[in-house]
């Protein structure tokens, strides 16, 4: 197998040690807030959510930074560098004596964390333009099931204490760091490097490129509406489900697993061979019409097993982030693609900031008036405002190819 063929499989991997290791610190994350800061559940899930803030923060400063230096410095030293940053962050967290120290570890996790961008550029680099989509898709799997995964051991190891996972988080990450500097090629060709400017280490510099290009805004902004729609599950799920079915945090937890797997199922078995079918923005549609009607559903449901039989048509929502991802690749040329990825994580991780408090506040205010599913019926409303966008501004247009971007 060719070098850089070798680093798809490699870089798969990282996503998943690396999603684990996120995941495993999760069950044990209340229990350790509480005892630091001598607070109660409550005053412990508001400092969760401020802690959630920085981490996402950290990501949109640090994810164009680090994709514009993989495309200066090539995309293995990044990755290193990410997974080591991310070892000592966990050991920080192991041993940190307060809170402030904890909102410390977060910061550092969201600069580590923006490594995706890097990871997603390597699949661009090794990946022929038409079947980049697909593999994208790979990244989403590998993702899911590392937070089906991560969570399950943490759950196991919060037996040993609140501290343990942590330092299985840390173990992984730096093992992951090994494997890496030991196996895994450089994929980003020097000639196609570029110069490392700070001016264009921010989210406008990384789009700055596609502008020209008439499809790129609306599709970035469908990308963003489908993000924000799309963050009503982490941020309301565990209190709809709560107040709708009153399930136990188990089957919260279950019912999580079960979506998490649902969607790793989608992203690594039906992604590719669709998108290779129909096009990137056919599926796109698709994904946009599903994620759309399975949120609606969600907000009228009255049993708990409807919502398990709604999560295969909201999976199908998995058909979004790697077609958006795969025509966007297409445009940005082979020596803009970690600028690209760097991009595209701060622009998630703005929804990731505003979305919650959205979602949060409507799940409220439908409480006031007696109806439960408002947040989802928010989700709904846009998604279908991102799937309008796309049928009016980007399903029809012809883009042009980077080499005439680049001329022009």
């Amino acid at each position: 197998m060719p070098a850089t063929n070798r680093a798809m499989p490699i870089v798969l991997a990282a996503v998943l040690i690396d999603t684990i290791g996120f995941g495993i610190v999760i069950p044990v994350f209340p229990t350790l807030l509480q005892h630091l800061g001598h607070i109660d559940l409550e005053a412990a899930t508001r400092v969760a959510g401020y802690m959630l803030v920085a981490f996402a923060l950290a990501q949109f400063v640090a994810g164009p930074v680090l994709g514009n230096l993989s495309d200066r410095f090539g995309r293995r030293p990044v990755l290193i560098a990410s997974m080591l940053a991310f070892g000592a962050d966990y050991a920080l967290m192991a041993v940190a004596p307060s809170l402030a120290w904890l909102f410390v570890g977060r910061t550092v996790a969201g600069i580590a964390g923006a490594v995706y961008g890097p990871a997603s550029s390597v699949i661009a680099d090794v990946t022929p333009p038409d079947r980049r989509s697909a593999a994208f898709g790979y990244i989403s799997a590998a993702f899911g099931i590392g937070f089906v995964i991560g969570p399950a051991i943490g759950g196991l190891l919060a037996g040993f204490g609140p501290r343990a996972p942590f330092i299985a988080a840390a173990l992984l990450a730096l093992g992951n760091a090994a494997a890496m500097a030991v196996a895994m090629p450089e994929t980003h060709s020097r000639e196609n490097r570029r110069a490392f400017r700070w001016r264009d280490a921010h989210i406008v510099g990384a789009f700055k490129p596609l502008f020209a290009i008439r499809i790129a805004a609306p599709l970035l902004a469908a990308c963003f509406v489908y993000q924000l729609a799309h963050m009503v599950y982490p941020a309301t799920w565990a209190f709809w489900a709560t107040i709708r079915f009153n399930w136990s945090p188990t089957a919260i937890g279950w019912s999580l697993a079960y979506i998490g797997l649902v969607m790793a199922v989608m992203q690594a078995a039906v992604v590719g061979p669709v998108i290779a079918r129909i096009g990137d923005r056919r599926a796109l549609v698709i994904g946009l019409a599903a994620d759309a009607t399975g949120f609606l559903l969600f907000a009228f449901i009255g049993a708990g097993w409807q919502a398990y039989a709604i999560m295969p048509l909201a999976a199908l929502s998995g058909f979004v982030g790697p077609a958006v991802n795969g025509l966007l690749s297409r445009m940005a040329g082979p020596e803009r693609q970690g600028a690209l990825q760097g991009g595209l994580g701060s622009l998630g991780s703005i929804a990731t900031i505003i979305s919650p408090l959205l979602m949060t506040q409507a799940l409220a205010a439908g409480l006031d008036h007696g109806f439960v599913g408002a947040a989802f019926l928010l989700a709904a409303l846009l998604a279908f405002a991102a799937l309008i966008i796309v049928l009016w501004k980007v399903l029809d247009r012809v883009a042009p190819a980077p080499d005439a971007i680049a001329e022009a």
